[in-house]
């Protein structure tokens, strides 16, 4: 693995996002728990999600008005087994840390737990909260809808978002199977990555309206916000490739992520009113816990998983390829890599992290300064 980018130490950039968020109006216990979010992306190597995201996602929303600083949490319904809140457009991240906290607890009563959350914002990558689930010996279980930036199949017109269904089982092995991704071929936050990095999305991800595939990054991004282009399920175009699977499972997101709260879907979640004006969010989310030890044990469970995940890696590897990975294995790897370094920032992050300093005066000297 070979980076060129400079690195950032993980304390320092994580002091920096908590002081950020706080000169921001984030109270600093809300701020820690954001920028451990936004750097558990960029430590698994996921950096759509990431400190790419760090300023155009948050700060920027919470200075146009799209996002509140202070996140009053308040719990609409309440179950043995279940929670309902209502985050009030305040930071999804830490109404949904709050949610896994409750659900994680219901668990471990109760074998099973879910919840939902209405009225929210961007919740970072939805690995983070199966995650949580996972460490605590559970099976974690998120999604969460989005902006309509994504077409059904046989059309051409932005209707879902990306919509990821996330999974995070626990197995023997030093990770665990952690399968985070969207329901699109790819997501808005890596074509944002592209266009930062100056370089094509590659095809066959983004349609036109006139049922064209997009590649050039810059043009995608004007035309998605514009309504013109939207990107493809899971499958791609058409039934040839399965797009209907992916159509599937996007709109069982979106109806999850909706029904669940009885709250918005679809255009009701573009965050621009009838005259174009930015307007909250009000995203979905939803989560589910389950724990291992009222079926057959967290041991055996843990080794049933390890054993699947070995026996595939295993298998015969196709001509040219070097070998077979499990979902969450690369995230490790790139976590191996990056811990003893920190987080490889490109120009365009680090004038931004420069900016962002100067603008609130914070006291930091980056390492790519020298």
């Amino acid at each position: 693995m070979t980076e060129t980018r400079p690195f950032v130490p993980w304390d320092m950039m994580n002091d920096f996002m908590i002081d950020v968020f706080e000169a921001y109006g984030v109270p600093r216990e809300d701020a820690a728990i954001c920028a451990d979010v936004l750097l558990e992306s960029d430590r698994r190597g996921i950096e759509s999600h990431g400190a790419n995201r760090f300023k155009p996602i948050y700060l920027d929303r919470i200075k146009n008005g799209t996002l509140k600083p202070v996140t009053e949490i308040e719990i609409l319904k309440e179950t043995p087994t279940t929670c309902v809140m209502d985050a009030h457009d305040g930071m999804g991240m830490v109404a949904s840390y709050r949610m896994m906290e409750k659900l994680i607890d219901k668990a471990k009563t109760y074998g099973m737990a879910g919840g939902a959350i209405c009225n929210s914002t961007h919740y970072g990558i939805a690995g983070y909260w199966t995650t949580m689930a996972e460490k605590a010996g559970m099976i974690g279980i998120s999604g969460t809808n989005a902006r309509p930036s994504v077409a059904p199949t046989f059309g051409v017109e932005p209707m879902m978002g990306t919509n990821p269904l996330t999974w995070t089982i626990p197995t023997d092995e030093e990770f665990p199977f952690n399968f985070d991704c969207a329901t699109s071929t790819i997501q808005n936050g890596k074509i944002e990555f592209y266009e930062r990095m100056g370089k094509p999305t590659p095809p066959g991800l983004v349609v036109s309206r006139s049922g064209e595939t997009m590649t050039d990054s810059g043009k995608i991004l004007k035309d998605m916000r514009a309504g013109q282009a939207a990107l493809l399920p899971l499958g791609g175009l058409g039934e040839a490739t399965g797009g209907y699977k992916g159509y599937g499972f996007t709109t069982i997101v979106e109806i999850m992520s909706a029904a669940l709260t009885g709250g918005p879907f679809m255009k009701e979640l573009s965050g621009k009113d009838e005259n174009g004006n930015n307007r909250m969010y009000h995203l979905g989310h939803f989560f589910f816990v389950i724990n291992p030890e009222f079926f057959m044990g967290l041991d055996t469970f843990k080794k049933t998983a390890g054993d699947i995940c070995r026996g595939l890696r295993n298998s015969e590897v196709a001509a040219g390829e070097e070998r077979i990975y499990t979902a969450g294995e690369k995230e490790y790897e790139a976590w191996c890599f990056r811990k003893d370094k920190g987080v490889p920032v490109g120009e365009s992050i680090q004038k931004e992290l420069v900016q962002l300093r100067d603008e609130l005066s914070l006291d930091y000297h980056f390492p790519f300064e020298d």
